[in-house]
């Protein structure tokens, strides 16, 4: 069996890449070249790892059951390059849920880098279902996500509680009182986040449980579009707690007190065998360690 590192490498980046093209580019191959490269390793491994679908180019199962080795493979390559081999260093391929991106992986990532000066953080910022598609892709070594989510070659490990609030903007008829009714949900009009998000999940969850339905105005993919469109007046918004902490200290939101059941669990999105990649591994143990001071 002939595999060499460069069609490995052409592999992980046709499927972080989703173009045999860009692939190409990156590495500095011909097209022909690229593409005889990815026959070759097909044949050497003796299955298939994309198939056509018109002019896309859609990585196969056993593909995809192939990519974290690779991942890993590049990953130790990158290490080689970087850095001394007896410190932890590296490239840190990770993609976050906005509100953990936003408000906790800043501080999380400074301290992390001040232990460990040669790791290299590389942050990509989206939904939850854009952060599963990352990881399953093989464009990330760790995912942080805000809302349930399953996949069969993911382990999704639970992290950290967060809740989700309603909230409305000061000279909302509700703010005197800060309560809303189940009756009043379905009469307010709402700004909400897409659907996709791990908030929206958790928000149309706990709305299904009540056994009512609402009143949508708008899906919005930012927070702080949603929190403007809140105080412009275009409904009642809900989002984290942590996203809207400094507009409920001066009193640019007010928060209401409602029936609905909005606890959440932030999470951990790994490759099965990521246990093989030291820096991911040590950096999950870091996550755990910093939850765990901050219930202490």
């Amino acid at each position: 069996m002939s595999i060499s590192i460069k069609k490995l490498q052409l592999f992980e980046a046709t499927a972080r890449l989703g173009k045999l093209t860009k692939a190409a580019n990156e590495l500095a191959l011909s097209q022909s070249a690229a593409s005889q490269a990815l026959k070759e390793l097909e044949k050497s491994l003796g299955y298939p790892l994309f198939k056509r679908v018109g002019r896309d180019l859609l990585i196969t199962e056993n593909g995809l059951k192939s990519l974290p080795k690779v991942r890993q493979i590049a990953d130790l390559l990158d290490s080689l390059q970087l850095a001394n081999l007896n410190t932890m260093s590296g490239v840190l391929r990770i993609v976050a849920s906005g509100t953990i991106a936003t408000y906790l992986l800043p501080k999380l990532i400074a301290k992390f880098v001040k232990l460990y000066p040669e790791v290299v953080p590389e942050i990509h910022i989206g939904n939850t279902q854009m952060v599963i598609e990352h990881l399953g892709k093989g464009k990330a070594s760790i995912g942080l996500i805000e809302g349930p989510a399953v996949h069969r070659h993911l382990q999704i490990i639970p992290w950290q509680v967060d809740k989700l609030q309603v909230f409305c903007p000061p000279d909302h008829p509700l703010a005197k009182k800060a309560v809303i009714s189940i009756e009043q949900l379905q009469q307010q009009a709402w700004v909400l986040r897409e659907h996709g998000s791990g908030t929206r999940a958790i928000f149309d969850a706990a709305i299904e449980q009540m056994g009512v339905q609402i009143n949508l105005g708008i899906e919005l993919t930012r927070q702080s579009a949603i929190k403007e469109s809140v105080k412009a007046g275009l409904g009642l918004g809900c989002l984290s707690q942590l996203s809207i902490a400094e507009e409920l200290r001066n009193g640019g939101l007010v928060a209401l007190k409602s029936p609905l059941n909005l606890s959440r669990r932030f999470s951990l999105v790994t490759h099965k065998d990521s246990y093989h990649n030291l820096l991911v591994q040590k950096f999950i143990d870091y996550l755990k360690a910093e939850c765990s001071n901050k219930k202490s």
